[in-house]
């Protein structure tokens, strides 16, 4: 089946072969209108052939007819017009087939070799009949029998060669159309896809910034809490100093929280597209404001008061390092000595800290507990290496964690200075 014409705004289901009901009302039209002006020439053709008038209009009306059928069979129609064309019958009929030919997919040599046929025919008709003229010179009925001919093929063939390319054109544009479109709504899902990534990501830091909060300061007050249990009849005063601590500690774990419940309130641009793209950045921010390498000394010596034997050794000189950097390697060692809280009570714990060119290195180490069990109370949800594992990558570093052949635990990891932010 050939198409012809615009194909855009399709009305209703197709009718057999038409793309359009539009199109089939406008071909029945043609038809019709061309089967009327085969019939009434078919009079004359009778009377030239000797044949009965009837039967001249009824073999106009067929040839007529055969337009209906133009954008099924174009080549078809027009080989019925040049057919018919010594018989001097269905002007509309070639006019309108060449057209469809020019306008539809039909390969360009066929195109061209019907309106060479229908060119011939048309001037071979025209010269035989005006030839008799007496009265007329043989160039003038050359001339013409050219001009009849030209001009009864050439412009619909000229017009069906133009709205063939438009249509064309206009089928690229929007095949073009669809698929920006396409690719528009690709780049929105991927952009959702990212934003939500992004979201995930800032509720996994969240989740690691919280745990180590909580579980530190929470596992020294539960540490304190046991230890202020057991003095309290014996030694008031150190009773009185665990209480002191206790509540200190409780009091910065619940400072920390509000600053890190500050961030998550900060307050986000009125577009919601824009507030959308801007939660990962809000909640990034803050890193100025945790802590640094420099309260390391207050960290490992709350974790001395609450009964631990720690040792810190630190090799090289403190130089600027990105803030991020710092809280990064703060939360690792603060986790580290979180966990031997839990599951090494009494074991001794070294704590060392080498400043290189280039990167930091951390290790907290701690040797076989010396036959306590876990402190009671101090649940463990697994989550503590996996966050110490996710802050160094996050940062290109480098992490490694696991038994050593005497019997304790090691935690060690090493941050470029490069890739901080």
């Amino acid at each position: 089946m050939t198409s012809t014409g615009d194909v855009e705004g399709r009305a209703g289901p197709p009718v057999w072969w038409w793309v359009r009901r539009r199109d089939a009302v406008v071909d029945v039209a043609l038809g019709v209108a061309s089967a009327i002006e085969c019939g009434w020439e078919g009079v004359g053709f009778a009377a030239e052939a000797g044949v009965p008038t009837a039967v001249g209009v009824l073999f106009g009306l067929v040839v007529g007819s055969a337009l209906v059928v133009r954008r099924r069979w174009p080549v078809a129609v027009v080989l019925v017009g040049i057919g018919v064309t010594p018989a001097v019958m269905g002007f509309l009929l070639g006019v309108v087939g060449l057209y469809t030919v020019a306008s539809s997919e039909v390969p360009r040599r066929i195109t061209a070799t019907l309106t060479s046929m229908a060119l011939a025919a048309t001037f071979a008709v025209m010269y035989l009949r005006t030839r008799g003229d007496v009265a007329a010179g043989g160039s003038f009925v050359l001339m013409l029998s050219v001009f009849v001919a030209v001009a009864l093929t050439v412009p619909p063939v000229l017009f069906g060669l133009y709205m063939g390319a438009r249509r064309r054109l206009m089928e690229s544009l929007q095949e073009r159309a669809d698929s920006l479109e396409r690719e528009l709504s690709l780049l929105a899902d991927r952009a959702e896809e990212r934003a939500e990534w992004a979201r995930t990501e800032e509720r996994t830091r969240i989740a690691r910034e919280m745990h180590d909060v909580v579980a530190h300061r929470v596992s020294l007050m539960v540490v304190h809490a046991a230890a202020l249990e057991a003095v309290a009849a014996k030694d008031p005063a150190r009773a009185v100093k665990n209480a002191a601590l206790v509540g200190d500690m409780g009091r910065q774990a619940l400072t920390e929280l509000r600053e890190m419940l500050g961030v998550l309130r900060r307050e986000e641009p009125a577009r919601p597209d824009v507030a959308a793209a801007a939660v990962p950045v809000a909640l990034v921010g803050g890193f100025e404001d945790g802590p640094s390498l420099a309260e390391l000394e207050a960290l490992v010596g709350q974790s001395r008061v609450a009964g631990m034997a720690v040792e810190m050794l630190v090799q090289g000189e403190v130089s600027g390092y990105p803030a991020e950097l710092e809280q990064t390697a703060y939360r690792v060692v603060q986790e580290a000595l979180t966990n031997c809280h839990k599951h090494a009570p009494g074991a001794r714990v070294v704590v060392r800290l080498a400043h290189r060119e280039g990167e930091v290195a951390m290790q907290v180490e701690n040797g076989p507990c010396d036959g306590q069990a876990p402190q009671p109370g101090l649940p463990s949800g697994g989550n503590g290496l996996v966050g110490m594992r996710e802050r160094v990558l996050g940062l290109g570093g480098v992490f490694v964690s696991g038994p050593t052949d005497g019997g304790g635990f090691k935690v060690s990891a090493v941050l470029p200075v490069g890739a901080a932010r």
